[in-house]
């Protein structure tokens, strides 16, 4: 199994039900799986993949370079198992 590190960007941005993405990232344990969901219909990007906590609260987003590599693998049924490893500063 290859394993990577990607970034989450996007964290200062308030999520649509206003919700605190750095707060949030605050309660996330190294460790703790994510989802990555892909946002096709996402007027800045097609090829956003949104990051949610196991909360279910949207933590950000993959890079921009980053996401359509990875949408394309999730687009193919290639599974992908996501892990929070650590908070960096803002």
């Amino acid at each position: 199994m290859k394993q990577m590190s990607l970034h989450v960007v996007g964290a200062n941005h308030p999520n649509a039900d206003e919700g605190n993405r750095r707060f949030e990232i605050l309660l996330c344990v190294p460790g703790e799986p994510i989802e990555l969901i892909p946002e096709p219909k996402n007027p800045a990007d097609p090829n956003a993949i949104a990051v949610f906590s196991s909360r279910n609260v949207q933590i950000g987003y993959l890079t921009a370079d980053r996401a359509p590599w990875i949408g394309g693998m999730l687009r193919n049924g290639r599974p992908i198992e996501a892990i929070f490893q650590a908070a960096t500063p803002a």
